[in-house]
């Protein structure tokens, strides 16, 4: 970023303490060092407002989740082709796996995992979710996406459109191979762009949008917020970058490179409601798992993760492999961040409902926007 705030300037000098020298040789015994908090003192305190949670229980939430996010990759290979997908159970602190054949649960057991026995795989789920994918769903249709724990693909349907011929229609076809269930939002899904305001956003012709994560030469956004070949405004209307690559419908994503006056860091913003938060990697989280926002509207919210591989039904048209949050989101956050612990999880996209009374958030994961430009995370 072009400028140093108070809160930047702290992490700054986090960063570049060094440690004293030992004690001498002669010296008492020092006392065994308490651990390390897994976050920062405002992140658990967000935690605590938006999850109902204690310091402490946030604390070791986010160490469960770190532990069961590692877990996950490993029970996805030990399993193979009868791996039935993944959740985080946020009772037991520890991640359930779904499998289909009986003599793999021990295995997985093994890993430090729970399991549950499953008719079905992750990979026929996935197909079936793919059939849909090439459906033309109506509006009424807020999207589906596979959903482990109930073993299914769900489609989700506006509740007040769910009797309507179109959506009917939609339903029964999407029913024919038995791996459907259907359920209802309470909103149909939007995009989160905003007009001109103030903040500390960045701006594309009359669009104000949210920085996502810096990588080496720019930032990671959300592809509805550009075009490629857009220019770029900063907080303070100079000229910041230009969007080198954007992709919306379909995906949501856009890297946006930055001019001479400009640099990256490897923070999210807390906006004076938690510490900016240093980004250490991006690790893919958990279905279950806790997770927070930054925008330049709302600023900082949290909640869990709710789904992955949801396709969203837009207005403009269908956006792939979403990941679904409980967090709320209003206009403005679009391209903003997505953190669980310190690691970049995704770009918010759109959702439905407003940080007042609630609502529901998509993101687009950040690893498949860093594959698909080639580019480098910025990590602490």
């Amino acid at each position: 970023m072009k400028r140093t705030t108070p809160l930047r300037a702290a992490i700054g000098a986090l960063l570049l303490t060094v440690g004293l020298g030992a004690a001498a040789a002669n010296a008492a015994p020092l006392p065994e060092p308490a651990p390390r908090p897994s976050a920062s003192a405002g992140l658990l305190d967000a935690m605590r407002q938006d999850l109902g949670l204690t310091a402490a229980q946030a604390e070791e939430r986010l160490r469960a989740e770190k532990a069961a996010a590692a877990v996950e990759t490993a029970a996805r290979q030990r399993a193979g082709a009868a791996y039935g997908g993944a959740w985080f159970d946020p009772a037991a602190g520890r991640l359930v796996v779904a499998v289909t054949d009986r003599a793999e649960e021990a295995e997985v057991r093994a890993l430090g995992a729970d399991t549950r026995l499953v008719r079905h795989s992750a990979a026929a789920l996935g197909r079936a979710k793919a059939r849909l994918d090439g459906l033309r769903a109506p509006a009424g249709v807020a999207g589906w996406h596979v959903d482990p724990k109930s073993n299914s693909v769900v489609v989700d349907v506006v509740r007040d459109q769910r009797q309507s011929p179109a959506v009917r229609a939609f339903v029964d076809r999407a029913r024919v191979d038995g791996l459907v269930t259907v359920a209802e939002t309470a909103g149909a899904p939007r995009t989160y762009a905003a007009g001109t305001v103030g903040g500390d956003p960045y701006y594309t012709g009359n669009v104000r949008c949210s920085i996502g994560f810096s990588v080496h030469g720019g930032f990671v956004t959300a592809g509805h917020c550009g075009r490629a070949g857009a220019a770029v405004r900063g907080w303070d209307g100079s000229a910041m970058g230009t969007f080198q690559g954007s992709s919306f419908p379909g995906d949501d994503y856009a890297y946006v490179s930055i001019h001479s006056g400009w640099w990256t860091v490897p923070v999210v913003l807390g906006w004076g409601t938690v510490p900016d938060q240093l980004v250490r990697g991006s690790a893919e989280a958990p279905v279950g798992a806790s997770i927070c926002r930054s925008g330049s509207t709302t600023r900082w919210h949290c909640g869990t993760v709710l789904a992955k591989n949801q396709t969203v039904n837009y207005s403009q048209g269908a956006v792939y492999q979403m990941t679904k949050t409980s967090v709320c989101a209003e206009g403005g956050d679009s391209g903003g961040s997505f953190l669980s612990g310190d690691q970049a999880q995704g770009v918010t996209s759109g959702g439905w409902g407003n940080c007042s009374s609630g609502g529901e958030t998509w993101f687009q994961p950040v690893n498949e926007i860093l594959a698909r430009y080639g580019l480098r995370l910025h990590t602490a």
